[in-house]
């Protein structure tokens, strides 16, 4: 049996506690519905949210779904004019936010847009036209909901780089929040 030095239990307790963090957020947005009586994998359309949603152009509240959507929509908007602060508008601002992708860990919004910034706005980089498709909004209970769908760029050069995202949104106050982005590239 392989004994384990210092550096490598400090490295183990490190990733125990980006999953403490990851999991202390999760698990009180998906016991509260159970605690009520109700189904944690309810639907947005099926469960409508208990607190009062911002109405809509006709005037009747919109759903977490459609509020979500215009969340995604206005990320889209945001990456297709060049304007990553107002992309990260969808995001909590807070150094609890978790960012998992290649295999990397970020934690808090300033990790996350550096990567952003690094990855398309740094020198020879480029942001491209950004589309998501195939959303999947499914509401886990009041103040929780997750997001499965896919992501593609098209690039200047005509290449097509893309990928799937599953997002964990909470809401706040001032709205609902991307609180988790777990994204996978297809390359």
């Amino acid at each position: 049996m392989e004994s384990k030095g210092p550096k490598a239990l400090k490295a183990h307790e490190g990733d125990n506690e980006v999953k403490y963090k990851f999991l202390s957020l999760l698990l009180p947005l998906l016991i509260a519905p159970i605690a009520h009586g109700q189904s944690a994998r309810k639907s947005a359309q099926e469960t409508p949210p208990k607190q009062a949603s911002k109405p809509g152009k006709t005037g009747q509240p919109k759903s977490a779904a459609a509020e979500i959507r215009a969340i995604l929509d206005a990320q889209v908007a945001a990456w297709n004019a060049g304007k990553l602060e107002e992309f990260m508008d969808g995001y909590w601002r807070s150094p609890d936010l978790t960012f998992f992708s290649a295999g990397r860990k970020l934690s808090g919004w300033d990790a996350t847009i550096e990567r952003y910034r690094k990855t398309y706005q740094a020198e020879g980089k480029e942001m491209g036209k950004l589309a998501f498709s195939d959303l999947d909004i499914q509401q886990l209970g009041p103040n929780a909901a997750v997001v499965r769908g896919r992501w593609e760029l098209t690039l200047s050069d005509g290449k097509k780089p893309g990928g799937l995202y599953t997002l964990i949104f909470r809401r706040f106050k001032e709205g609902w929040k991307i609180v988790h982005d777990h994204t996978s590239s297809n390359q």
